[in-house]
């Protein structure tokens, strides 16, 4: 007979209590196989794909796209047997098979966090029912909790066995991706999971489509209409998403969320204290323009983020004590002999600063194709969040935005922060006559319990006389 198995979801990192669900790759009905990628779900540190455990047929999805689910529900179910037969009364009994025992267990997925592909939990052939998992032998007739009916699927309720129960029941995609669309002033949106992909791929907002599919379901066309500016807006009277009163209101969760808490603990844990300095990088967009040109570096792109990077490693060996934490429970100073550099990365999701790790060994290009590979994956959401933890200083690129300076905050158990600024043309005085030259500002905000103001205004000094002259890369290494 069918036999019905839910599938938990698994603590995705250190001590996480719960995630959001951001994409579905499946649909009820759907054949899956072994390790197939069935669901996105986003953390607070990161967005992952979950394989699936098993494979069969997927009965159910017990949460929409956009809801928060706590770690430990059930998110799906599948039938791991949908050859089975009938019971007596001709439907599927999942009382009567090993649903009940395997309801209770979590497939745990392996860590690293978030590695897609590893070894999933085998499910045992000679699973019975007699047991229930932490409740030791049971007599009589076996009951269990109804499931809750979410985005118009209903899951089917475990009752007592001398009574029928019918399978669960299969719902649209375009059903399940609905609930998590109700926004406020009750706007709902129906668009099957590959055409919502494709509309974030071409940017194109489904609130504001009129769908042309059966009961006003957005279809691929409308997506594409609406992408070449042929589609039909929908024009609510009230904003999506705005409350009356013009008040619009943002859910903290997620990356916005360990962003956000992460920040507070730092910036009342560890003093910080900035300094600036103004430096004529003319050398070095030269320097960037000749690395651009040598075919060596063809197939990566280069910036001048990539000279900063270097900059700051080679300054990091001259002055390590800025490549540490503050250990309060050893009361002790640990300095790192690794550079595991981390790159601030603005995201829709929030701010995320993941790190290449051991930096300080790479030759300048393989840290170009480290920076490439680094910012591509945040931009694309898919950071596991074993690339974010870790990190022993970081730089933060606000000149990407037009901006001149700032005083960043450090991010936790690391003691220095550069800040780099945008590369303007500017008048300077260059060998005794005034001249427009390339010029930034950066800034460095560090932990003046390990940092005085002595080794920080060195360290910046060095990165500062890198980048005015780089013939100073070879006779500093």
């Amino acid at each position: 007979m069918p036999t019905f198995k839910d599938f938990k979801l698994p603590d995705l990192g250190e001590g996480l209590t719960e995630g959001e669900i951001l994409k579905w790759f499946v649909s009820p009905g759907d054949e899956v196989k072994l390790n197939q990628p069935i669901v996105e779900v986003e953390t607070a540190k990161a967005a992952v794909e979950i394989p699936s455990p098993y494979a069969g047929l997927v009965t159910a999805l017990h949460h929409g796209e956009g809801d928060t689910v706590d770690v430990g529900s059930p998110i799906i179910t599948f039938d791991v047997d949908p050859s089975g037969g009938a019971t007596d009364a001709g439907v599927a009994a999942p009382a009567q098979t090993n649903v009940a025992a395997a309801a209770d267990m979590v497939p745990q997925i392996p860590h690293e966090p978030g590695l897609v592909g590893g070894p999933a939990p085998k499910a045992s052939s000679e699973e019975k029912i007699e047991v229930l998992v932490g409740s030791g032998p049971k007599s009589g007739k076996l009951t269990r909790r109804p499931r809750k009916q979410v985005a118009g699927a209903v899951v089917s309720s475990v009752q007592r066995a001398s009574a029928p129960v019918p399978p669960p029941a299969r719902v649209s995609a375009a059903a399940v991706g609905a609930h998590a669309e109700q926004v406020a002033g009750e706007v709902h949106v129906l668009a099957k999971p590959p055409v919502r992909k494709l509309a974030r791929d071409l940017g194109v907002d489904l609130r504001l489509l009129v769908g042309t599919g059966p009961q006003g379901t957005i279809t691929r066309a409308d997506v594409e209409a609406a992408s070449n500016g042929s589609a039909a807006a929908y024009e609510p009277d009230v904003a999506p998403r705005r409350q009356s009163g013009g008040e619009q209101r943002i859910p903290i969760k997620g990356v916005r969320k360990q962003m956000a808490a992460a920040m507070v603990a730092s910036a009342y844990s560890a003093p910080h204290v900035t300094i600036f300095t103004t430096v004529d990088v003319t050398a070095t967009m030269d320097f960037v323009e000749r690395l651009r040109a040598n075919r060596e570096f063809a197939d990566v792109r280069i910036s001048p983020l990539l000279v900063v990077a270097k900059a700051l490693l080679l300054s990091v060996r001259r002055n390590p004590m800025v490549n540490s934490t503050w250990d309060d429970a050893a009361q002790e100073i640990v300095v790192k002999d690794y550079v595991n550099l981390g790159i601030a990365a603005a995201t829709p999701r929030g701010l995320i600063v993941p790190n290449i790790k051991s930096a300080e060994s790479l030759s300048l290009l393989e840290l170009a194709r480290e920076l490439n590979q680094l910012v591509a994956t945040a931009r694309d959401g898919k950071t596991p969040p074993a690339d974010m933890a870790g990190g022993t200083i970081t730089i933060t690129n606000v000149g990407v935005f037009g901006m001149d300076n700032g005083t960043p905050i450090l991010n936790p158990g690391e003691s220095a922060i550069l800040c780099f600024g945008a590369v303007r043309d500017m008048p300077w005085v260059h060998e005794g006559e005034l001249a427009v030259r390339k010029v930034t500002q950066l800034s460095l905000s560090f932990d003046h319990r390990i940092v005085d103001g002595q080794l920080g205004s060195q360290f910046l000094a060095d990165i500062a006389a890198l980048l005015n002259d780089p013939a100073l890369f070879a006779a500093w290494s």
